[in-house]
Parts: structure tokens; sequence; C-alpha cells
């Protein structure tokens, strides 16, 4: 019989080596591996994002569902407009601990043209969002964005007329303001290389 220096766990018929228990291991935390870096950084929200549900083809690199290398973040309606969550990757630090101004820029900018493009198509009583662009943003960084926190962003719209939204932005971690921002958001027409990108 197999002796209990390599078995684990026997039952008639059925034996699992040491071995074995490390190559199951192995395989699992190359699953776990591979899940999060292309699905965890999203939002954990449950429920359809208004990325999903509006452009789920769409490849931009911050919020594009479509993009298995972006940062696919995931808005939700909220009373005062849209909010994501963001659970960052390793590999979104500027350096240990912190996180990369560039992927804190993008998820503001993003989201905060999401905010825009509901506000809009909300104004308008159409059922999908116009295509639009950044026409411009700024955001001020308080103070470092810690690693290993949930980010949340929040978009509220102060300014809306037929074609544009201006939007407030500000980022919170572990319980602390870390980015504010503003940002201009335009719709734009047939024509324009951005026209229907998102479906």
């Amino acid at each position: 019989s197999e002796s209990t220096n390599t078995t684990l766990w026997s039952q008639p018929n059925k034996r699992i080596s040491i071995q074995g228990l490390s190559e199951i291991l192995l395989i699992l935390g190359q699953l776990l591996y591979s899940a999060y870096s292309t699905g965890f950084t999203m939002s954990a929200a449950k429920g359809t994002s208004v990325q999903e549900l509006h452009a789920p083809n769409s490849i931009c690199f911050g919020c594009g569902p479509a993009n298995s290398e972006g940062l696919r973040i995931r808005s939700f309606r909220t009373e005062n407009g849209l909010e994501m969550r963001f659970n960052p990757s390793p590999e979104h630090q500027a350096f240990p601990g912190m996180i990369n101004g560039g992927i804190i820029g993008t998820l503001m900018d993003c989201h905060g043209n999401w905010a825009a493009a509901i506000a809009l198509m909300d104004q308008s009583g159409h059922s999908e969002p116009p295509c639009t662009v950044t026409a411009n943003y700024s955001i001020k960084l308080r103070k470092p964005t810690p690693f290993g926190h949930e980010i949340i962003v929040t978009g509220e719209v102060i300014e809306l007329t037929d074609d544009r939204a201006k939007v407030k932005m500000e980022l919170t971690s572990d319980g602390k303001i870390c980015a504010v921002g503003e940002g201009l958001f335009v719709a734009v027409k047939e024509g324009h290389p951005a026209y229907h990108r998102w479906n």
C-alpha cells in the first residue's frame, strides 16, 4: 500500500498524492492570477454598469468592456450622477505602495465622460447616450493614492447644455480624498472619428 508520507487522502479507487495536490494548487494559482490580472481590477459591484449596457464592444483602455488589457472601469448610477469602484493591480503603481498618476487621470477622465454621456442621454429622452469625448479636464492630486485599497470615483454634472456637460470628479481611497477634478465633455456628430465608437 502507498505510505502515509506520499498519500494525503484516500478512499477506495481514489488517491491524491502530495505531488498531485501540488500540481492542483499550481493550476489553481495560475487561474486565480489570470482572473485577477484580467478581471479583478474591475469593480466588484454587482449588476450591469453603464459601460456594459451601452458600450459592450468598446475597446477604450480606460472604460472599454471589450479591452481585456485595459482598466475596464464599471460606473453605476447614483442619486447625483455616477460612481465607480476600482481595485488596482500591482502594475498600476508608480512606485511601491502608490498608484500611478496617469492611472488616476484615466479613471477620472473616463468616469467623468460617462457621467456626461448619461446626463445628456437623460436630458434628451433617448434610450442610448451620445458619443462624447473629452474637450478638456484637469485634476489636482491632493495626496498619494495608496495601493492595496479600493478606489472610489464619483462624477457629478455641474453644467449641462444640449451637447456638452461639465463634470466634477472626486477620487477617494482608504477613506481619504486623494484627487479632485473637473472636465468638459462634448457629444460628437457623425463624421467625427469617435462617432459610434461605443457600438
